[in-house]
């Protein structure tokens, strides 16, 4: 009985041992890195380094890494909240609304990409200048998003404000995909949309009316950030630096190389989405867009100021939280 008792837990301490030898961690579980993005040009380095597998190849094997497409900034603030992704690509708006919203348990710790959106307005709409935009119809993708507050700043620095504040110019949130159609019809005299939106719609016989570096601080401005959880870069401040490497790496190789990166991040749209861009929309959207990992900062404050002005958020966030250092 004793010999048996005693083979019993020889094979316990061997199956402790062999677990400890083989897990990665907590619960002998490999690590994950959860990676939130759009697919959508202005997230530029998500597209190059999931086409490139570039984490995977980082991280190694014993790192598991998943990417999860978003199609708005709200539900990937929501996956952020829920932990069920660590490190997103989003917009600065939805950014700073998580980082308000959370007390700054999600911090921004890049940026990805900047300007890449245009003003245009419909063929025989009659708008010349921004004084015409009274009484018009604008679209935005999304109340609350970096366009709209793009456009509400530019309505109030030109002495015009939308219907809801009381001025005279409709603002009305349009699925990018719709407004070539509603521009057909007259039901949109204008839209502030990203790219490759704006080089979409100027094909199709929209005229452009402010180009990418007359929207907003010379084109200067965050249109793309990189978010990650406090607590994830609390318990693995190591995955994170890989990570920030390897989104420095991709957005210097879309820098220098940009035909091919471009090209790269096509073929990923396509196998995503099943369908690419043809290549002269690509290339004029992306003739539009800035490449960057340096957040600029004074945007990013503005946008917050708006954002509370407007309601969007509650109380400004606090400066020395908002940001990785």
């Amino acid at each position: 009985m004793m010999n048996q008792l005693k083979k019993v837990v020889c094979l316990g301490m061997l199956a402790v041992l062999a677990a400890g030898v083989t897990g990665c961690g907590k619960g002998g579980k490999k690590e994950e890195v959860h990676v939130g993005y759009f697919n959508n040009i202005t997230h530029a380095q998500a597209l190059y380094m999931k086409a490139e597998k570039a984490l995977e190849k980082s991280f190694g094997d014993d790192i598991t890494v998943t990417w999860t497409a978003f199609n708005a900034g709200p539900a990937e603030v929501e996956a952020l909240f829920s932990e069920d992704i660590d490190i997103g690509y989003i917009g600065p708006v939805p950014a700073i609304n998580a980082n308000v919203k959370s007390g700054g348990d999600v911090q921004i710790l890049s940026s990805s990409t900047k300007g890449g959106a245009v003003l245009v307005k419909r063929e025989g709409s009659g708008i010349e200048s921004m004084a015409d935009l009274e009484g018009k119809t604008v679209a935005i993708p999304q109340i609350g998003n970096t366009q709209h507050l793009n456009l509400l700043k530019l309505l109030d620095d030109n002495g015009l404000a939308p219907v809801t504040d009381g001025g005279t110019v409709n603002v009305s949130a349009v699925a990018n995909a719709d407004v070539s159609n509603m521009m057909e019809r007259g039901d949109v005299d204008a839209a502030l949309v990203p790219e490759p939106w704006g080089a979409t719609l100027l094909n199709q016989n929209a005229e452009l009316m402010l180009d990418y570096d007359e929207i907003y601080m010379d084109g200067n401005y965050d249109v793309a950030v990189v978010v990650v959880r406090k607590e994830f870069l609390k318990e693995h401040k190591d995955l994170v630096e890989t990570f920030l490497k390897e989104h420095e790496k991709a957005t210097e190789t879309i820098n220098s190389d940009s035909e091919n990166a471009v090209k790269t991040i096509n073929e990923e749209l396509k196998s995503a989405t099943g369908k690419a861009l043809e290549e002269a929309i690509i290339t004029e959207a992306f003739g539009r867009i800035g490449v960057s990992t340096e957040i600029n900062k004074a945007a990013i404050t503005e946008f917050a100021d708006i954002s509370k002005e407007q309601g969007l958020i509650d109380e400004l966030p606090d400066e020395s939280g908002l940001y990785v250092e």
